[in-house]
Formats: C-alpha cells, structure tokens, sequence
C-alpha cells in the first residue's frame, strides 16, 4: 500500500484549498432542493392540481425532454422530478471540477512534481481528490435526505444517493480523462462534454416515452437517477448500475494512473502551429479559450431551441393555476404568459452565462499560478494587453452566447425573433458585472479570485431559486440581474442597463489597474 502513502495529508491540504469552492457548490444545490416542496405546494396544493400537471407532462413531450417523467403526484416525488436532473448535473459539474483541479491541475502547473519528490504515494494524489470529491457528493446526499425527510424517508435517502453516485460517477469519468490528456482545460471539456452527451441521450429518450423506458434514457447515467423513481416506489436496484460504473471507471483510474510518468499522458497534445498564428496575446487566448466557447456555444443554443419548443405549450401547462402564473410572471414580467415565459427563459440563461464569464476570467489566474503567464510577461508583452486578450474572449464570448441562445429560441419557437434576441443581449450588463466583479478581485487579491464563484452561486440561487419563495424585493435586487428590464414583452429601460454597463466598466477598470501595480504570483 505503499502507493497511497501521504492520501491523508493530502486530502486534508485539498479540502482545505477547497473550502471556499465546495460549500458554495454544494451549499446552492442542497438550496434549491430543499426549497422545491414549499414552493411545488404552493403551486400544486390539492390532489386535482397534480393530477393535472401529472396528464400535461405525459402529453408535453418538450417538457419531458427538458425536465424528465414524472411517476407520481406526491410533493416528493414532483421535487425530484423538477429539480432532479439540474442538481444532478450540479452534483456531476462539482465532482469533475474537483478531481481534475486536484490531479491534472496539479500536475500542469508542477506543484504535483514537487509533492512526489517527498514521501508520497504514487496514487495518493489520484486517490486524495476522488475522497475530496466524495466529500463533497456525501454531504450533499445528507443535507438532501435529511431535509425531504419528511417527504417520506425512503424517498429522500433514494433521492440524496442518486445525487451523491452522479456527482462520484462523473467524477471518477473525470479521473480518466485527466489520465488521458495533458490538459486541465482538455480534461474539464470532455468531461463536461460527456455530460452534455448524457443530458441529450436522456433527453431523446424520454421525449419518446412516459415512463422513461427508452433504451436512450437508460443508455445516460441522468436518466438512472430519474429510473431510482424517489417517492415512487423506489428501484433500489439501480444503485447497483452506479456502484458498478463507479468502481470500473475508478478501478481504470488506478490502471492508468499505475502505467504513466508524472506530467504525461496517454494522448499527447498536439504541437502548435509553426506559422506564427500566436504572435499575438489575443491569438494565445483565444487558442486556450477557443474550445470553452465553442462548447458553451453549443449548448446554448440547444438550450435555445429546447425552451422556445416549449412556448406554445406554456400557457395550456399554467392552465388556471394563478400561483405558477405568478411565479412566471414575477420572474419575465406581467406582458402575458407567453413573453413572460420568454422573459423567464432567457434570464435562466443569462445567469448560466455568468458561470461561463466567471470561468473565462479565471483562466487569467490559471495562467498565473501556474507561471505560464511569467514567460509571456517577460517578453514585449504588458500586464494590460496579455489580460486584454482573454478579457476580449470572456466578455465577446458572453455575447456570443447569448446572441446564438436568441437564434436558438428563434429556432425552437419559430416567431418574434427581434424580441428574442433583445430578451437575450439585454442580460450582458448583468453578465458583465459579474465578470467586473471578477476581474476586480483578480487584480486586487488573487488569492480572493476563487471568490468569483461564490458570487455566481449567489446570483444563482437568488434568480433560481428567490422568485418561487417569493423573497422581498430588497434580496432580489442585490443581483445585477433583478434591475434588467423584461423582455420580450416589457419596455426598454436604458437607466438600469446604462448604470449596469457603467458599473462593470469601472469595475474592469479598477482590477486592472490592481493588475498592473501588483507582483506576479510566483
């Protein structure tokens, strides 16, 4: 066993670097959980109310597509039908991001090298970031099956395992990957990609049938947690397809790990190009950001396609059901419930846009840390022009998103395209004071950057998660994103926008001015 030699000490150094990241993570997955049954009963408080939201999804093929099969009309089991499939893509985004920043990160930047000089094993680091991931995927199990207990115990300890075997499954996928390929970024976006491959896969599947028994929705690791069924009679048996994934992929971690030098890999980065081509700091960064925005790109305008589906089917869903018009209407406005809904969609994939700013930004504290920016820094290159490169790709790369997300809904919903795409565009002040936001605590206090993530999770869960707790205007406002006008549907006011877009110029401002008076990390 002299292989996982100093596992603990190391577990103990990760979650100590971690302490910031995983309880925010977890902390707004366990959230928006917790606070669905409170919200599900006031939306659908009597039997009849169920009845009829149990016959729209099996009529509503987008709406399964989107959300999954429902099996039964008990608060608990709409919880896990509503918020099941995005807490476990949580759950799995938060494991990913843990192994590979613990293993391959490490190595990338050498720090990995240096720790194997010492008396640790040579599995111990592989092994270190997989319990720092389980960590993270356990508590979230318990906060969950703790907090629907009372939904029924059955159905809540079959729904916080399914969470916590999503969030280990991909995280051991992740373990692989990183032994595949010589990059962090490269590991992160296969896994990331195999995820939304898994979310596609579910999605075909389940828009076909009304129970799930597609052979597609059982081909997806998303779709085995709806299979588990919580509080509908739970299939404890498909706990055993997630113990086997798990144990086989971990089991081919160890393998690959056991067979490979340190800093290698088994699918070698290609050479850059010999042309010149990266002459430039905005060449380099879009050559390390280039595949994130492609992906990013990608997903959303399926995200696009798949809600503008579900608009003409918005207001037969609703029905007379005054409590989830509210609920639409205080999150897109009160113009009716198709630009409402519109107005909803679009700030939903506004706030996801604000995740993709905060991770760009970042890349510029990767950079550092891992001193690939002091190489470049010692050439004719400045501090502001090798942050503008990636900064250029953060903020442009926002609006990309969000202009392909309207193409998307123009796609999907086949009409109103202007509108759409304003609804779109019209939420990047409130990206972009994210990224401000970022970019200020980057270029004052690198060493407070990862905070940029506690602060897209916040703005999260107040626009996830505020609107059906109906919590006071005054928590609302303290996103960027309650002060956006509503569109389609609402009128155009430019103060807010102006003030927001001013707001994130003074912030970038600031932080790189911090940028340029500071040392660099060493």
């Amino acid at each position: 066993m002299t292989s996982l030699v100093g596992t603990g000490v190391l577990l103990r150094f990760n979650l100590r670097r971690d302490r910031v990241m995983i309880p925010v993570w977890v902390a707004v997955n366990a959230l928006m959980v917790l606070s669905m049954p409170n919200a599900l009963r006031g939306l659908y408080g009597t039997a009849a109310e169920r009845a009829d939201l149990l016959r729209q999804v099996a009529t509503n093929s987008s709406l399964r597509a989107l959300i999954g099969p429902v099996f039964d009309d008990s608060l608990g089991a709409l919880t896990a039908w509503r918020v099941g499939l995005f807490a476990g893509a949580l759950a799995a985004v938060t494991g990913l991001l843990v192994v590979v920043r613990h293993t391959r990160d490490e190595e990338e930047s050498g720090r990995q090298e240096l720790l194997a000089s010492g008396v640790v094993g040579r599995r111990a680091s592989l092994t270190s970031a997989l319990l720092a991931a389980a960590v993270a995927s356990g508590v979230l199990g318990l906060l969950v099956t703790v907090g629907l207990a009372g939904q029924g115990v059955a159905g809540a300890l079959a729904f916080g395992l399914g969470l916590a075997a999503v969030g280990m499954l991909f995280a051991t996928m992740a373990a692989i990957v990183a032994q595949l390929t010589e990059s962090a970024r490269l590991a992160r976006g296969l896994t990331a990609g195999a995820l939304g491959a898994a979310f596609v896969l579910r999605a075909a599947g389940d828009s076909g049938s009304t129970d799930g028994s597609s052979v597609l929705s059982w081909l997806s690791p998303l779709g085995w947690l709806s299979q588990l069924r919580p509080f509908a009679g739970e299939r404890w048996w498909v706990l055993l397809l997630f113990a086997a994934a798990i144990a086989g992929q971990g089991a081919l971690a160890y393998v690959l790990a056991g067979r490979r030098d340190l800093g290698m890999s088994f699918v070698p980065t290609r050479p850059g190009p010999s042309d010149g081509r990266l002459g430039t700091a905005g060449a380099l960064a879009w050559r390390l950001q280039r595949g994130s925005v492609l992906g990013w790109s990608i997903g959303f305008f399926l995200a696009g396609v798949v809600y503008g589906g579900l608009t003409d089917g918005v207001a037969d869903l609703v029905g007379d059901n005054d409590r989830t018009r509210e609920i639409i209407e205080r999150m897109g406005g009160r113009s009716g419930i198709t630009d409402a809904f519109l107005a909803s969609m679009t700030g939903m994939l506004g706030l996801l846009a604000a995740l993709y700013v905060v991770a760009s930004v970042l890349r510029l504290h990767g950079e550092e840390t891992s001193m690939r920016a002091e190489p470049v820094l010692a050439n004719a290159v400045g501090r502001l022009r090798w942050a503008s490169g990636h900064l250029v790709i953060a903020f442009g790369g926002s609006a990309l998103i969000m202009l392909l997300a309207g193409l998307g809904f123009a796609v999907g919903y086949g009409k109103e395209v202007g509108p759409i795409l304003g609804g779109c565009l019209v939420q990047l002040p409130a990206v972009w004071v994210v990224a401000g936001l970022t970019v200020l605590l980057y270029g004052l206090a690198p060493r407070l950057a990862p905070l940029a993530w506690a602060v897209a999770g916040a703005v999260l869960l107040i626009g996830w998660v505020g609107p059906a707790l109906d919590v006071p205007r005054a928590v609302l406002d303290l996103s960027p994103f309650g002060h956006l006008p509503k569109l389609p549907g609402g009128s155009m006011e430019w103060t807010p926008v102006l003030v927001l877009l001013a707001l994130a110029m003074a912030l970038v401002t600031a932080g790189l001015a911090g940028l340029r008076r500071r040392d660099v990390t060493t």
